[in-house]
């Protein structure tokens, strides 16, 4: 029993620690031509959002939608990065097995 309860704060500690870690990866995607900005994280938590004055009311909508999905795409670029950082899938296989997952 005392086993298994290590074996779930192991795991819980991992968690916090890959959370830790995709906090740090920053990324800013844009649209509408560069005046909409929006910045997240690895836990694709928004951060700042910005539109230039001289967007159009009626762009802001598409321009957020645009930049999004760009800050989106960057994600999974910096993310593989990470993910080839660590060894891959089989990496992060062998974290699980190392956790009795």
């Amino acid at each position: 029993m005392f086993n298994k309860l290590k074996e779930l704060k192991d795991l819980r500690d991992q968690s916090k620690k890959m959370k830790e870690m995709l906090d740090e990866i920053l990324v800013v995607g844009s649209g509408a031509r560069g005046g909409v900005m929006i910045t997240i994280n690895g836990s694709h938590e928004i951060l700042g959002v910005q539109i230039n004055d001289d967007v159009e009311r009626g762009a802001i909508a598409q321009g957020i939608k645009d930049a999004f999905a760009d800050a989106n795409k960057q994600l999974q670029g910096e993310m593989m990065k990470k993910m080839k950082d660590m060894g891959g899938i089989g990496g992060l296989g062998d974290m699980m097995k190392n956790l009795g997952a």
